[in-house]
């Protein structure tokens, strides 16, 4: 009678973990999305962005000064 109730048990855990993995497959799937709003497609950039890419290639800026000079370039302050 141990034996069965232990079987039963390691075959209820066995479903339950095929069925959490087949959630997260399905979620995975689903969740192709761009975080935190950003455009879907990562080639589409504003005109604004690219003029201002340029602008830094010109100044041969890189890491965080060029990150700043981005953030500054864009919002036009």
């Amino acid at each position: 009678m141990r034996i069965k109730g232990l079987a039963g048990a390691a075959a209820l855990c066995f479903m339950l973990s095929g069925a959490a993995y087949a959630f997260d497959a399905a979620t995975d799937a689903t969740s192709q999305t761009a975080p935190h709003g950003a455009p879907q497609d990562a080639g589409a950039r504003s005109a604004k962005s690219i003029e201002c890419s340029q602008k830094a290639d010109a100044k041969e800026l890189h890491g965080k000064a060029r990150r700043h000079f981005m953030r500054e370039c864009k919002h036009g302050a």
